[in-house]
């Protein structure tokens, strides 16, 4: 089996990047019900937590997709940002949580994108 086969990068439903920027949207959203949040905390996590989520299913769904990629990217930038944006930096739980998920958001969305490259390329080059 040859290593690094276009046809098994380019498989929707099959990169780990993409399921964990699922995951990670879902566990935001659930850790609302264990974190002591405020109402900036709440929202913030259940927004940037839905828009990971869904990012990680567009990523699933399209693998030549660099935008769902960079989307992962930037959520987990704005996670990163909201406790000292949105004030509830004082919200320990809340914020570390917000933290530690962006960070992981931007390393799973830079993990991407060598893969999501490759796959746009070998798309880009079937439609010729």
């Amino acid at each position: 089996m040859a290593r690094g086969s276009a046809g098994s990068q380019t498989r929707p439903w099959t990169r780990w990047q993409d399921w964990g920027a699922v995951i990670l949207g879902v566990y935001l959203i659930l850790a609302t019900l264990w974190t002591l949040t405020g109402p900036a905390a709440l929202t913030s996590m259940l927004v940037l937590g839905v828009l990971l989520g869904l990012s990680g299913v567009w990523s699933l769904a399209m693998p030549g997709s660099i935008t769902s990629e960079y989307a992962h990217v930037l959520l987990g930038i704005l996670l990163v940002i909201s406790p000292w944006a949105l004030g509830f930096a004082a919200f320990g739980g809340a914020a570390w949580t917000s933290w530690v998920v962006g960070v992981l958001a931007v390393v799973v969305g830079v993990a991407a994108l060598p893969e999501a490259n490759s796959a746009h390329r070998s798309g880009m080059a079937g439609q010729h």
